[in-house]
């Protein structure tokens, strides 16, 4: 079959559609011909070597993918061949083919495009079970959503608002912080332009904000501490802004807040089984009604994979780009 293969040139990667060994599934598993697949961060990180597939998965760069299944391992009995599917991953989505286990797979409505499945699994349920599992949104607190624009970001917009949650968003341009507007975030602040913390702080009457769900880490920490209300938490999801921070922490004490991180690659797949079933039991018929829509940018060629990542890198999109793979 054919995937994206990463090869390291003048330290930088280049990635190029070349011919892979076939994948095999188990009798557990169903095989699915990949027809879409999306571009995360971590594919960038990993693609230079900063972030390991964990053991066992697949080394070929993807976190989710939407196709067709077209083979079913002997003891699945609840998915045919010919089902329309999405699913996350651990790896192994920039390719023709993907075997997986069939309860991680989220069948996709008729009328839904590959790519929109493609633009589900990896972004929604991070956002899910930030929001929600680690973070423990409620309905009525607010929630600071950094990187608004990204696919969590809108797509934790687009969560929070339909938990009854106040969403409020930091993004670096106008068009992003519009859409974010547009799907329901009540307080949108320019990062470049606007102290963050002070925007928030006047949009609370000075309370803070419940949540905070920030992919940037160092850079933020401190501001993060100092944004939160009493009792608030803070989920980091990412260290886009680096990984040691020097920080008072005092206000974590005073304030009583609670700090987490969180990754889902690495999840345990019975944990991420549980995870998908219980975001499909709670928001997937939201999706199927129109409620809540996945938010694509840009689609590029499965070959084009090494312009896709340009293009994130660039932080130009707003939304998923997907890769077209069938």
């Amino acid at each position: 079959m054919k995937a994206i293969v990463v090869h390291q040139v003048d330290k930088k990667p280049e990635l190029k559609l070349e011919d892979v060994p076939a994948v095999e599934h188990s009798p557990d598993e169903v095989l699915v011909d990949i027809k879409a697949s999306a571009v995360n961060r971590a594919d960038l990180m990993q693609a230079r070597g900063g972030y390991p597939p964990p053991p066992g998965a697949s080394e070929i760069l993807g976190l989710e993918m939407a196709g067709v299944v077209s083979a079913v391992g002997a003891n699945v009995s609840d998915v045919q061949v010919d089902d329309r599917v999405a699913a996350l991953l651990a790896g192994g989505g920039y390719a023709e083919q993907i075997a997986i286990h069939p309860k991680m797979l989220f069948k996709l409505p008729d009328d839904w495009s590959f790519a929109m499945g493609a633009a589900v699994p990896e972004v929604w349920l991070t956002a899910y079970v930030n929001l929600f599992l680690e973070g423990g949104l409620q309905a009525g607190e607010s929630v600071l959503i950094h990187a608004g624009g990204s696919g969590v970001g809108t797509a934790a917009i687009q969560l929070a608002r339909e938990a009854g949650a106040i969403p409020m968003i930091t993004a670096g341009t106008e068009a992003k912080l519009e859409r974010g507007r547009a799907l329901g975030a009540q307080v949108a602040i320019n990062y470049k332009e606007q102290d963050f913390v002070a925007e928030v702080m006047q949009a609370t009457e000075k309370r803070g904000v419940n949540l905070v769900l920030d992919p940037v880490g160092a850079s933020y920490f401190e501001k993060n501490i100092n944004v939160l209300a009493r009792h608030g938490r803070m989920v980091n999801i990412g260290l886009l802004g680096g990984a040691v921070a020097t920080a008072n922490i005092a206000p974590v004490l005073i304030k009583n807040l609670m700090i987490k991180g969180s990754t889902l690659r690495a999840r345990p797949l019975a944990e991420k089984i549980e995870i998908t079933t219980s975001f499909i039991e709670r928001f997937w018929p939201l999706f199927l009604d129109g409620t809540l829509q996945p938010v694509i940018d840009k689609t590029f060629p499965l070959a084009e994979a090494q312009q896709a990542h340009e293009y994130i890198a660039a932080d130009k999109n707003i939304g998923k780009v997907i890769l077209e793979v069938g």
